[in-house]
């Protein structure tokens, strides 16, 4: 919710805009049934003044209520959707291992503009119709107190109606809409992304009818909701029919009420329901904020799960000082989705290494050894037990934003976006020129492929889609050399690339980076001789071997 300060305005406005509305339509009633009497024209000219000054009133007034309240509710919006980007940064990318990414994103877009719903249909239209529901019923009383019994009455009845008939017929419903949608998401993004294996394979028709079912439920689930909003606004409307006539039966024989009086006693409870009408809406839009924030709680988990890095200092900007280089003494891990009796799997266990400035070490190992577990660490995406020290410094000391300014990690797929190849490379540094940006495309071999394809200005697909596994790696390398990270760690490069073809592009990854930069090299497969200093083998999550090599 914004600040009361803030959305009072919208409030006050609301409640300018309904009681016009009802003012116009009382006067207007009076005015009719008086001038049918006939009377001298200066007995008219007061109600003529009020019905022309209520129409624009109202108009004002509702301009007002949907600036100020539509200017607080996204300001507010972009600040919650700006705290949970915030509160999900600490948990990304090993926190989140387990989330879908079009449910996910479902959170982040779609269930965060469900909430600023809460202010505007919810608080909004019920702060008002109560506001406007009394003032009426106190106006009727002073003409007919009778007329503001039965008023009052179906008011109440409507409210308890639109309660009842809204939980039981859509309140189901309207809590399974923001899951549905998410499963939709869901199942467009692993159609869309895996379009090519799933064609390969012939599981198109299985993936595209798992799309169909997903929408037919939602769908379903939004047809629900709206006959239950229906079913509410029609008996809404019965009991404004109902108020009418009962003022009508009990105002006329219990009260000497002229005819303008009578007029406006029977017709007042029309506009009254008129502003009550979006009550049930409210009703129901609180049911869908409600499922809404619930989703956005199950995507940020109140507490940092375990293996992940906590409290960590504030980001200076500053890059620490790699000094002697990076030292790891009795370290131990895990990835935080793993609990005690998941076996050993990608745990590490009082690992030692030390890499010093230049010199490239080889990781190897089988596959679930811990390779990745300790590229993470080094990244200060997992917490870690044991010391983990840069230029002496302990991680722990270190923000993990700063601590990465220092070590850059090129992950086993490196993640490119759908934009150029100039784009993606002044990511990492926005003030490069064209020149920096070929010279270090020529650092990776990319250069002539890039001039063959259209430039810098060459598109690279969502995720890298229209470049090969090779060739995103490069980019990503060459990103991370015009970054000029003093330590990188590079985590299975050749993933996905033709055995034939990895050689090559090792001796080119690895020929690219300079001689002063230190490089921890990820891999399962042989490395040719002559591209490291130093192999250590983990296995189990131990380090059961380390074997000194002569770089040429």
């Amino acid at each position: 919710m914004p600040s009361r300060r803030r959305f009072a305005p919208a409030v006050l406005a609301g409640f300018g805009t309904a009681a016009s509305a009802i003012a116009l339509l009382a006067a207007s009633a009076w005015l009719i049934a008086r001038a049918a009497e006939q009377p001298l024209v200066m007995y008219l000219s007061m109600a003529v003044v009020g019905v022309r000054a209520f129409a624009l009133s109202r108009g004002v007034f509702r301009y007002l209520e949907r600036l100020t309240g539509h200017d607080a509710a996204l300001h507010q919006l972009a600040g919650v959707r700006a705290d949970l980007v915030r509160e999900l940064v600490p948990l990304a990318p090993d926190g989140l291992g387990r989330a879908r990414r079009g449910g996910l994103l479902s959170s982040v877009v779609d269930d965060v503009d469900e909430l600023q719903n809460l202010p505007l249909r919810v608080v909004l239209p019920l702060s008002v119709a109560a506001l406007t529901s009394l003032a009426a019923v106190v106006f009727t009383a002073l003409v007919s107190w009778p007329a503001a019994l039965v008023l009052l009455g179906c008011l109440l009845v409507a409210f308890a109606v639109a309660v009842a008939v809204g939980w039981a017929a859509g309140s189901r419903a309207e809590r399974s809409i923001a899951p549905l949608r998410a499963t939709v998401a869901d199942a467009v993004h692993d159609l869309l992304t895996n379009l090519d294996v799933l064609t390969a394979y012939g599981a198109l028709d299985a993936a595209t009818a798992r799309v169909r079912s997903a929408d037919a439920a939602l769908r379903r689930a939004v047809v629900r909701r709206g006959g239950a909003q229906g079913l509410t606004a029609g008996a809404v409307s019965a009991l404004a029919g109902a108020a009418s006539l009962g003022a009508l039966l009990v105002a006329a024989p219990l009260g000497p009420l002229s005819g303008p009086g009578l007029a406006v006693v029977v017709l007042l409870p029309m506009a009254v329901f008129e502003v009550f009408g979006p009550v049930p809406l409210a009703l129901a839009s609180w049911r869908q904020v409600r499922a809404a924030a619930e989703r956005i709680a199950a995507a940020v988990p109140a507490d940092i799960p375990a293996g992940l890095p906590r409290a960590e200092p504030a980001a200076t900007g500053a890059a620490p000082a790699l000094g002697t280089g990076l030292e790891l003494r009795g370290i131990r891990a895990h990835w935080p989705t793993r609990s005690d009796t998941d076996g050993d799997s990608g745990r590490l266990h009082d690992v030692d290494l030390r890499v010093g400035p230049g010199e490239r070490v080889l990781i190897t190992g089988p596959s679930g050894a811990g390779k990745t577990t300790l590229a993470h660490v080094l990244g200060r995406f997992l917490d870690y037990e044991g010391s983990y020290t840069i230029g002496g410094v302990e991680a722990r000391e270190l923000s993990g934003d700063d601590l990465r300014r220092t070590v850059g990690i090129i992950e086993q797929a490196p993640h490119l976006f759908d934009e150029t190849v100039r784009q993606n490379l002044l990511f990492a540094r926005d003030a490069a020129f064209d020149a920096d940006l070929w010279s270090v495309l020529a650092r990776v071999g990319l250069d002539g492929w890039a001039r063959g394809r259209g430039g810098l200005d060459t598109l690279i697909g969502d995720r890298g889609a229209l470049v090969s596994g090779g060739q995103a790696h490069r980019l990503a390398l060459a990103r991370a050399l015009l970054r000029g990270f003093p330590v990188l760690v590079l985590d299975e490069p050749t993933a996905g690339v033709d055995p034939a073809a990895s050689d090559a592009l090792l001796r080119d990854l690895l020929g690219a980076v300079k001689s002063d930069q230190a490089v921890v090299l990820v891999s399962h497969i042989e490395v040719p001789e002559g591209l490291v200093d130093r192999e250590v083998r983990v296995e189990g999550g131990r380090m059961v071997s380390k074997r000194i090599i002569l770089r040429r």
